[in-house]
């Protein structure tokens, strides 16, 4: 993540903290509640462990999202937003709709894209 104090707009200050390939998906999928490791790896298949695992990282330390450790065996590790996390709801969704709206603009399916979508994030 950049340092803050080098960047001058508020857009960019934005993207320094949720920018990234699998950031607003993570954020996406966690409006939906409380998701163990696995179960996001499964929602994003598409994104290897180690770019996962990252990105939840840098969520973290961020404040966006918190990550709560069971101590048994096998470990079970669940992730959830903060309040701060929360705050991103309107931007998340503003996405969301922009994307459907692309999606029509350039005649795909975007009924059964935006109906998975909606299914993955409950």
């Amino acid at each position: 993540m950049k340092h803050l104090q080098a960047i001058c707009c508020p857009v960019e200050v934005t993207l320094s903290i949720v920018g990234g390939k699998w950031k607003p998906v993570i954020v996406w999928l966690l409006l939906g509640g409380t998701k163990r490791f696995g179960e996001l790896r499964r929602l994003i298949p598409a994104a290897t462990q180690q770019m996962l695992t990252t990105q939840l990282r840098e969520l973290e330390q961020a404040g966006i999202i918190h990550r709560e450790v069971y101590a048994q065996v096998p470990p079970k590790v669940e992730y959830s937003l903060t309040e701060l996390g929360r705050s991103l709801e309107p931007v998340v969704y503003q996405l969301a709709t922009w994307g459907e709206w692309y999606f029509e603009q350039n005649n795909q399916a975007h009924h059964q894209i935006s109906q998975e979508i909606r299914n993955h994030a409950r």
